[in-house]
């Protein structure tokens, strides 16, 4: 088993955009579901492609991402409307905040495949259940993407961080 760093995303990165001019909505109309699904998309990208850039540096430290699933927790409490239909109706249906954390532990653990990797419940639409290796969505594996995104993420930081992974 290798060292980890583990990113928790959320299945919501499937329904983010990639915008690199604009990452930070200042000029497009700012909604907060439609960030938080570029913030978990942006997430994933820069999360495979360190551990891309940590395998070229022949580095044995992984960088693995985990969701949750949907989790009953305190995070969507401020949500009314939302948090009712997660701890009434739906419940049987979701993870208790324990069943979410399985992923992120699964993910910092367990044996899993070389290369980046998405860790998820195993349930139906990947909202419930044991923890597994999944897929992430087509523009979280898109590799141009993630580069330029690093590259601006360098930029932005003012990091020269290509030459900080040993």
């Amino acid at each position: 088993m290798t060292d980890r760093i583990v990113s928790v995303s959320s299945q919501a990165h499937y329904r983010g955009h990639v915008d690199l001019e604009d990452m930070n909505y200042t000029s497009r109309s700012y909604r907060a579901l439609a960030a938080y699904a570029d913030s978990k998309l942006y997430e994933t990208l820069f999360a495979f492609e360190l551990d891309r850039r940590l395998a070229d540096a022949g580095s044995q430290v992984r960088s693995v991402v985990a969701h949750p699933g949907l989790a009953v927790t305190n995070l969507i409490s401020h949500r009314p409307v939302i948090s009712g239909l997660l701890f009434g109706v739906m419940r049987p249906l979701v993870n208790d905040a324990d069943e979410g954390a399985l992923p992120t532990l699964f993910a910092a653990t367990q044996n899993i495949p070389e290369g980046p990797c998405y860790i998820g419940p195993s349930g139906p639409a990947a909202v419930k259940g044991h923890p597994k290796v999944g897929t992430a969505s087509r523009a979280a594996r898109d590799t141009d993407i993630a580069r330029q995104l690093w590259d601006l993420t360098s930029r932005l930081t003012d990091i020269d961080a290509p030459n900080k992974i040993h």
